[in-house]
């Protein structure tokens, strides 16, 4: 990509508007189609659950307290930005597993592989501690989302193991204090030699003006709400909420239901009931193998 224009994301995978910014950056890059380049630096927001206790009950048990608080802030913030959260269920920490670290970690191990497919595997992680309610600071789950993303499962599982990946991440929390960010999200914009650092969740208006302040000469691409256009939108970021598509092609709440009622019935997609809302994903066609990535799909 010449002169194309970069997006640094400074987040944690557990930020609630981390996760919130996703129908921003999925619209972003949709419309923008090979002009943007997106990165992430990561923060490490938990260093240990255990540390983070309520005032107003000092005695409480900060993991159970955490576990039990942490899904209903989610779930006000999902009033806000539409991405649906987990409502039950969530047993993120435990003495074993406090901190979101390994899930930083894990990110700066896919990085190793290219930005592109590490933002493939970051927004897969977001789903599956915020959504789907997994231990994802476990490694065995970690590897599994690694492998459902398609990342190269030995070169993943070495840079956790020797350090290296660890190593990145402590120089991505020096960034962050250079940098003086005090909260996630927080995001760089650079084109060309400049470059403006944007604090906290912005709206699609708040890039674009950021874009035409810095002078970037991109190409914005027209959008219609078909059934062809959206599932090609689905099958590029292959699992999509539906405020995804409300935000990326501009629909009503009653246009929305509509469509996706009509692909449904069409069955070009899948809609499964997760939390507060759903995720959407392609209905491939049954036993459907890739000879590039090796995997059958049915």
């Amino acid at each position: 990509m010449e002169n194309y224009l970069e997006i640094i994301e400074f987040n944690d995978p557990l930020c609630t508007w981390c996760y919130g910014s996703e129908p921003i950056l999925t619209k972003l890059l949709y419309r923008f189609p090979e002009q943007i380049k997106l990165s992430f630096v990561m923060g490490g927001l938990v260093r240990d659950i255990r540390e983070w206790y309520d005032s107003r009950n000092p005695d409480a048990d900060p993991i159970e307290a955490n576990n039990k608080n942490l899904p209903l802030s989610w779930l006000e913030s999902s009033k806000r930005h539409g991405m649906p959260v987990i409502t039950e269920g969530f047993k993120l920490f435990s003495n074993e597993y406090p901190s979101s670290f390994p899930q930083n970690i894990a990110v700066k191990a896919a990085q190793f592989e290219g930005d592109e497919i590490a933002a493939k595997f970051l927004r897969r992680l977001r789903f599956a501690t915020i959504l789907e309610g997994k231990v994802t600071s476990r490694l065995d789950v970690l590897i599994e989302i690694a492998s459902e993303v398609g990342l190269n499962l030995s070169s993943f599982i070495s840079h956790i193991e020797d350090g290296s990946a660890e190593r990145a991440f402590e120089e991505d929390r020096y960034a962050v204090q250079q940098y003086q960010i005090k909260g996630f999200p927080a995001f760089m914009v650079k084109y060309k030699d400049k470059q403006v650092l944007m604090r906290s969740f912005q709206t699609y208006e708040d890039f674009l003006a950021v874009f035409k302040m810095l002078g970037a000469d991109l190409k914005e691409k027209d959008v219609v709400a078909t059934s062809d256009n959206v599932l090609e939108f689905i099958e590029q970021f292959e699992l999509v909420a539906p405020v995804e598509i409300k935000s990326t092609f501009n629909l009503t709440n009653e246009e929305l239901k509509d469509l996706l009622d009509k692909m449904k019935a069409e069955q070009l997609i899948r809609r499964q009931q997760l939390g507060n809302g759903e995720l959407i994903s392609p209905n491939h066609t049954p036993l459907e193998c890739d000879p590039l990535s090796g995997f059958c799909s049915f």
